[in-house]
């Protein structure tokens, strides 16, 4: 089956085709730059330009795999939106994964980890891994001063903030997202529901009603 992969929860602008094998995986073509502005811009490009490279067509994709987050409210906006059309307009699946489990499920099995990633604020979001890189517990989000851990290394953009060792990768990549959502992918479950992991409000909000002027 050939699956494409997109994310942007990060400033990585990422599209990729990836090969899923009944027992292995290969990327067949990728498109990442890193532009935190540059999402809605970039994705649709970045996914003709995968699958062009990849020697195949959209028609010819299974499946869709995107990461859901965390990140930043615009960003991640743009890609599961991006997801969500393609798969309705190819009558394909498409699961959401969390982004963090992506980075994770490319971290080599040995230790615990941690996976750090810049949610602006001074803060970041941040998940715990034991050393199968299997999550433990949720996301969350909060300041890199408040988070406690007896791990001793960490992955993501925002590792090497953290004081501990640093492992790669940096960003979710087309591989890793599909490495995320393998199982489902193989077995033909249904996708999970496409609800992106915000964890906190947007920075944006409504403003509020107008004052009313009064004259003297």
């Amino acid at each position: 089956m050939l699956v494409l992969a997109v994310d942007t929860s990060t400033p990585a602008v990422t599209a990729g085709v990836v090969q899923l094998e009944p027992d292995s995986l290969a990327t067949a073509a990728e498109r990442v730059t890193i532009d935190a502005r540059a999402h809605g811009e970039l994705l649709t490009p970045h996914v003709l330009d995968a699958v062009q490279a990849a020697g195949t067509t959209l028609r010819d994709l299974g499946a869709i795999v995107c990461g859901a987050g965390p990140g930043p409210f615009t960003g991640l906006r743009a890609g599961m939106a991006t997801a969500a059309a393609l798969g309705h307009s190819l009558g394909i699946p498409v699961h959401p994964v969390c982004s963090l489990d992506a980075i994770a499920a490319e971290v080599p099995p040995g230790e615990p980890f941690l996976v750090v990633t810049d949610a602006r604020r001074r803060e970041v979001y941040w998940a715990e891994y034991d050393a199968e890189g299997n999550r433990v517990g949720e996301p969350a989000v909060q300041s890199p001063a408040e988070l406690t851990t007896t791990a001793k290394a960490a992955a993501g953009s925002f590792a090497e903030k953290t004081g501990l060792r640093v492992l790669q990768p940096e960003y979710p990549s087309p591989l890793g997202l599909v490495k995320a959502a393998q199982e489902a992918l193989r077995s033909g479950a249904e996708p999970a529901p496409m609800t992106p992991l915000y964890l906190r409000r947007p920075d944006a909000v409504e403003p509020g009603a107008r004052k009313r002027v009064t004259t003297p």
